[in-house]
């Protein structure tokens, strides 16, 4: 076997751990994530909407978001109503065209979606303080590693 060989398997093995692993940390981790989504007077299309508007810098119009849905303007505008209500999304007018309104979401929205979506109960500082130095520092250069490649991902796709 070659040297390109054995890395190959190398490769292949810690990858197939890393899975399990993954795997597994979902599994014990479901109950922090189930926490903040049982909690949320948000319905599973204000969510959506929401994670929309915060993923979205300059935020999105009502018109966009309809069609994006596949709804009536009318259903979206009082869906639109329900997340401002609650103080996670704000309407203001567009800088370009004053006719138009653009839908934001709030430091609240934000929060809130970071919450249910992107949390990562296994990266609770509780828990990562009780790891040693040199597993801190592992983890730190392999989490700038997925980061810098999501970014690469996410560059080639503009």
């Amino acid at each position: 076997m070659t040297e390109g060989s054995n890395e190959q398997q190398e490769r292949e093995r810690v990858l197939l751990s890393l899975e399990e692993l993954a795997d597994s940390l979902q599994s014990t981790a479901l109950p922090s994530f189930l926490d903040p989504l049982l909690s949320t007077d948000l319905t599973v299309r204000q969510l959506k909407v929401l994670t929309v508007l915060v993923t979205a810098e300059d935020g999105a119009t009502g018109r966009g978001l309809s069609e994006s849905f596949g709804v009536s303007m009318a259903s979206m505008s009082g869906l639109i109503d329900r997340l401002v209500a609650q103080g996670v999304a704000v309407r203001s007018e567009d800088p370009l065209d004053a006719r138009v309104r653009r839908v934001k979401a709030t430091p609240l929205g934000r929060t809130v979606v970071r919450r249910l979506v992107a949390g990562r109960p296994e990266l609770n500082v509780e828990i990562l303080s009780r790891l040693s130095i040199d597993d801190l520092h592992a983890l730190e250069q392999g989490m700038r590693a997925v980061h810098a490649e999501i970014g690469r991902g996410a560059d080639a796709k503009k």
